[in-house]
């Protein structure tokens, strides 16, 4: 009775506009105040959750995220890509797909690469005739790509929450990521052979070698992080901050277009996008020690274990939940309440949870193309003038691909556990 009365008044908080984090953090506070408990206890669960070092790793990888996107480097990775696939059926949407796959590399945000690249995108398909359906879809949908290849700020929310090595996370994320870049592909080519759209001429090798270079430093952005976390020379955390510094080196050394005021804007973006998420993990913290003590873990624990007996119908029915979820809920409220309780029941079933983590990411990189409220869309529709109604009905069809690709990766654990055993 007290959960759903407690489920019940942050449901009705949301509904009325009262943030998440913040209507966590005011229903929690009411539970304290009526059982007696009192706020400053509240305070020091708020303190405690985001007293971690590892969280450290999220505002510095949205701030390198920042700091590439302006010094203009979005829109050189733009024109590579440009360069090497605008002249195959489907032109400006395979171009999408793959410089969302080059920033993934360096942003570690799907949000990001949704604002970042996404109005330039849209604006070149809108240009060369392209619907904007098709092309806001295509957007929304790359967007996903960004947390599964590393650097990954969901997944090093999923490390912390379920204490797993976010560097394994991070190597566990290369091969769905491409399988998703590759389906993406697919459908981008079938739709747009079926309505005849334009394509690019073809560029000659210098000038692909040209933009190639033009583009180097920062495409070698993943490759510094993963070698220098699995070298040993820092941890994922600290690879955040060298992140940062990279990206100012690069920018001083190479591009030369990140000035002042640039460089200000970048700092206030991640101030306010890291206070955002600080605050929804201040309210999970509470929310979190609420259902503890109400004991919903157990509760939910014994639901899973009368619903499901192996591990195939355990991850099948957790793919079902997080999907529904996820069509309601932001995912990083899923990702910090849910995950830390389904955890121990994947570990009691064996599964392993590098795997698991993939599975729980890739679910929720789909929420955020999921009607009614995911977030990929409506930062898509903001910054491409696009109705959202017209581009919710549009994005439908591109949730077949990620499904697919998470269909295989539940099925065949190699897919994400594979690169991660071979650095052990």
């Amino acid at each position: 009775m007290i959960l759903a009365m407690v489920g019940g008044a942050w449901l009705l908080f949301v509904l009325v506009g009262v943030p998440i984090g913040v209507a966590m953090i005011l229903v929690s506070m009411g539970y304290f105040y009526v059982s007696g408990m009192g706020l400053s206890f509240a305070v020091l669960r708020m303190v405690d959750g985001l007293n971690s070092f590892p969280l450290l790793a999220v505002p510095l990888f949205l701030l390198a995220a920042a700091i590439l996107n302006s010094a203009g480097i979005s829109s050189k990775l733009f024109g590579f890509a440009r360069a090497l696939v605008g002249h195959i059926t489907g032109g400006l949407g395979h171009v999408n797909v793959l410089a969302s796959l080059f920033f993934s590399g360096m942003s570690g945000s799907a949000m990001a690469d949704a604002g970042g690249l996404g109005k330039m995108e849209i604006e070149a398909m809108r240009d060369a005739g392209y619907d904007d359906d098709f092309a806001g879809a295509v957007t929304a949908a790359s967007s996903m790509i960004g947390p599964l290849v590393p650097p990954s700020i969901t997944m090093v929310l999923y490390g912390v929450a379920a204490n797993t090595s976010i560097g394994a996370l991070f190597l566990g994320g290369v091969v769905p990521g491409l399988l998703c870049a590759f389906s993406l592909m697919v459908m981008v080519y079938f739709i747009a052979r079926k309505r005849n759209y334009p394509v690019e001429t073809r560029r000659g090798p210098s000038e692909i070698v040209s933009l190639f270079f033009g583009s180097l430093p920062a495409l070698l952005t993943p490759l510094v992080i993963i070698g220098g976390i699995f070298s040993g020379y820092f941890s994922p955390t600290e690879a955040a901050a060298v992140t940062v510094i990279y990206a100012i080196l690069i920018d001083l050394l190479f591009y030369r277009e990140l000035t002042f005021k640039r460089l200000w804007n970048a700092l206030y973006e991640t101030m306010a996008t890291s206070a955002s998420i600080a605050t929804i993990i201040a309210g999970v913290s509470l929310l979190g020690f609420v259902l503890a003590r109400e004991q919903a873990p157990q509760q939910i624990t014994n639901l899973f274990l009368k619903l499901t007996n192996d591990p195939i119908s355990f991850l099948i029915a957790v793919n079902l939940m997080i999907f529904v979820l996820g069509a309601f809920i932001e995912s990083l409220v899923i990702l910090l309440i849910v995950v830390p309780i389904l955890v121990p029941i994947a570990l009691g079933y064996g599964i392993d949870p590098v795997h698991f983590g993939i599975i729980i990411v890739l679910n929720l990189m789909i929420s955020i193309l999921t009607p009614p409220m995911g977030m990929a869309l409506f930062i898509v529709a903001q910054v491409g003038k696009i109705p959202f109604q017209r581009l919710a009905r549009a994005i439908l069809p591109w949730l077949i691909p990620p499904v697919v690709v998470l269909i295989l990766v539940t099925a065949f654990p190699i897919l994400s556990t594979g690169l991660p055993s071979l650095m052990r």
